[in-house]
């Protein structure tokens, strides 16, 4: 079948994460579903027009859907129709025909340096609680480093270069990367190795680096469960609270920091310095903020 064709050339061949397979296949699958229920019966790729995108478009704006969400949905048919043009003949693309109304431009949210620096200061109610330390780390961890939630989960226990004070991550498209940590971090990841050592015994190289108190390795709701639980108990003014806010923290207060654009994008794992080059746009308004407050002459009404 054409469909399974294409979910299984994105996984095998295109190498994507299974997060961006799943995500693919609902959204496809979500459009085949209204093809067979309110176009025709049949939802042969081969037979799908413009006006069907559009009219799918259509009833997802009138249930209530973004147009970012709309704009995702239409990427992924977009993706498998180019698809089919390369590898099964199909002359046209309908979806690359189809235009989302133009997004309005949403910065990322972002804990503010004086907030995330108190929690990382406050001291631990017990320093010797494997969970409760190992909580501590993981938030310091994805602060001071700028990993993805899924790049920590995926920490093996090889990962860690405690010589050298790196970190090897695997991030999208199994590409992997090189992150340095300081001394900070290097002295919680020995502490936490000893504590975990105690609790669950002692681990192999390929062995998961996080894991619970049976030893299992952590999964992501019980990442971000940890991030919120910590954020939201620490009064931040974010009004989200997930593991990527933190790593949208770290990549803010680098560049707020004097951090050179492309060496921030290289840890975060950027493919284009335009996905980075969006915090500048955070740390630009921040000085605006700064310099209305602080210049003298800032605030002098006009005569």
């Amino acid at each position: 079948m054409l469909y399974a064709s294409f979910y299984n050339y994105i996984r095998c061949e295109m190498n994507a994460s299974s997060h961006t397979v799943s995500a693919y296949k609902g959204d496809i699958e979500q459009f085949r579903n209204f093809i067979r229920r309110s176009v025709r019966p049949d939802d042969n790729p081969a037979l799908v027009t413009l006006a069907d995108v559009r009219l799918w478009a259509a009833r997802l704006s009138a249930d209530g859907i973004s147009t970012a969400s709309i704009k995702r949905k239409t990427q992924a048919l977009r993706a498998l129709f180019h698809y089919l043009e390369r590898r099964h003949g199909f002359t046209s693309n309908p979806a690359a025909e189809f235009r989302t109304p133009r997004l309005e431009t949403v910065l990322p949210d972002f804990v503010r340096e004086e907030e995330i620096c108190s929690i990382l200061d406050s001291p631990l109610a017990d320093e010797d609680s494997f969970i409760e330390y190992r909580d501590r780390l993981i938030i310091n961890m994805i602060y001071t480093t700028g990993m993805r939630a899924a790049e920590l989960i995926g920490l093996k226990n090889s990962s860690i270069d405690a010589g050298r004070s790196e970190l090897k991550v695997l991030g999208k498209r199994n590409k992997e990367r090189i992150i340095p940590y300081g001394e900070e971090l290097r002295q919680m990841i020995e502490h936490y190795i000893r504590l975990r050592n105690r609790t669950v015994g002692t681990l192999s190289p390929g062995d998961a680096f996080f894991v619970r108190p049976d030893g299992q390795p952590l999964y992501y709701m019980l990442v971000y469960r940890i991030v919120r639980g910590t954020l939201s108990g620490a009064g931040v003014r974010s009004p989200k609270r997930s593991p990527h806010v933190l790593r949208h923290s770290f990549a803010t207060d680098m560049l707020n920091n004097g951090a050179d654009l492309p060496a921030v994008s290289e840890l975060l794992g950027h493919t284009s310095l335009a996905t980075t080059q969006r915090y500048t746009h955070l740390t630009y308004r921040e000085l605006q903020k700064n310099y209305k407050l602080a210049h003298p002459r800032a605030l002098k009404k006009e005569d």
